[in-house]
């Protein structure tokens, strides 16, 4: 264990030379597996500067200066300045327009990097967190990073009306630096809702865009991501019609929803068609339909977590049936067949790891039981105990200070993402009451 303070510079040289010291070079590692895009077969790709280029941009930055910096780390080959990748994920080429090796806040220019180096790219357009980067002649993906979904929600506003644009502008470009940060505009209050996985990642979020955008901001207070489900079995029939004087519309459709299997997460589509009673154009659409449907759930708005949709049967018409009639028709039968189903809301439930003194358990596992908190192992660790568990997010709100006050400042938490599960039925009643101010049917 290293100890040291960044802000004043302290251990930090210690801590590079442990690194250069004990950790293993890029020679010492096996050659890294990839999957070919277009033949899906696995390839490798050793640590060489002459096997094909390969890199993995690990994080998206905005320089006031420079714009838009791509960090990335080169598994193999080698890259100059000037050339043509590709973007694996999304099979589109880029040109990199110039190469920086990245000291701290200062960046010296480079022509050439070569396997096992660290570097960055400016100039890049299309590259995401996560993203493979390879020789245009030899493509391979390797294995991406996996981001959990943001659990937490935030109203935010410009305190001066003339900053609105610019707080968007400036919200897109932190969307695009961090995977797990989310935007949007709420279609029924017009309020632009941040997203992230907890109070202190939002609030980052907003000392950002004070420090680096010059934007003050009104926050309102955080609230829990839900989501919706379903727990009933619905068969449903939909006949859209629509007559104009001219062209008109018309798609028939006859679906069954379920929960998802268990493990399925999103749309879970199922085409049961047979006999040609709906032509295979039509089939995408259908589920187009579906997907977007799912956005909004029966009960309040939530987007629908899985679902199970089978394509049983229907028809069309010669003249009236197109796409966009069978889009608009699944979409309407999905909506009406979700009332029917029984519905329920689904609450982020967080993995927690608690380190206490021994003296304190009790006092912190009653805490727990009143926050609906499950405890499932305890590890005794020389004079402490690690409690290890899961509990509801919602739950969660200010807990440090709770646990600090409890513990005399010597328990320390950690919280972590784990699934979305039911919400017993009197607790998602008055989270309904707090949200509109009534209960409604569901």
């Amino acid at each position: 264990m290293i100890c040291g303070a960044a802000f004043k510079n302290k251990g930090v040289q210690l801590l590079i030379d442990a690194i250069v010291k004990y950790l293993p070079s890029p020679l010492d590692r096996a050659a890294i597996t990839g999957v070919n895009p277009f033949t899906d077969k696995e390839e490798t790709r050793k640590p060489d500067p002459n096997e094909p280029f390969t890199a993995i941009a690990f994080k998206i930055a905005t320089d006031p200066f420079m714009g838009r910096i791509a960090y990335f780390r080169v598994y193999s080959g080698a890259l100059d300045a000037g050339s043509t990748i590709l973007n694996a994920n999304t099979d589109k080429k880029e040109r990199i327009m110039r190469l920086m090796l990245m000291h701290a806040n200062k960046q010296n220019p480079i022509k050439r990097i070569e396997a096992g180096e660290i570097g960055a790219a400016i100039g890049l357009k299309n590259i995401h967190t996560g993203d493979t980067l390879c020789d245009v002649k030899h493509p391979i993906i390797l294995e991406t990073m996996t981001f959990p979904e943001p659990v937490i929600n935030m109203a935010i506003e410009p305190r001066a009306q003339d900053d609105v644009e610019k707080l968007m502008l400036a919200l897109a470009k932190l969307e695009e630096e961090d995977p797990t940060f989310k935007v949007k505009i709420d279609s029924e209050t017009g309020q632009t809702l941040i997203s992230g996985m907890g109070e202190l990642h939002l609030d980052i979020i907003c000392d950002r865009l004070k420090r680096e955008f010059n934007i003050e901001c009104n926050r309102g207070n955080p609230q829990v991501a839900y989501k919706e489900a379903i727990l009933n079995t619905i068969l449903h029939h939909e006949v859209y019609k629509k007559q104009t004087g001219g062209h008109g519309r018309f798609a028939d459709l006859v679906i069954e929803i379920s929960p998802a299997d268990k493990g399925v997460k999103g749309l879970q589509f199922i085409n049961d068609i047979r006999g040609g009673n709906i032509p295979k154009e039509f089939i995408p659409s259908i589920e187009k339909g579906l997907k977007s449907a799912m956005m909004n759930g029966p009960i309040i708005g939530y987007p629908m977590e899985s679902i199970k949709v089978r394509l049983i049967d229907g028809s069309f018409h010669s003249v009236d049936s197109d796409a966009l009639a069978f889009q608009i028709a699944a979409g309407i039968a999905f909506r009406e067949a979700c009332k029917k189903a029984r519905a329920t809301l689904l609450e982020p439930i967080m993995r927690f790891e608690i380190v206490t003194p021994s003296e304190y358990m009790g006092d912190v596992t009653g805490d727990l039981n009143k926050r609906r908190g499950q405890v499932e192992e305890v590890q005794s660790r020389i004079v402490d105990q690690v409690i290890h568990g899961k509990v509801p997010l919602s739950e969660m709100f200010g807990y440090v200070t709770t646990l600090r006050s409890v513990s005399s400042g010597r328990a320390t938490c950690m919280l972590e993402f784990s699934h979305f599960g039911a919400i017993p039925q009197e607790i998602m009643n008055d989270v309904l009451y707090k949200i509109r101010g009534y209960v409604p049917a569901y």
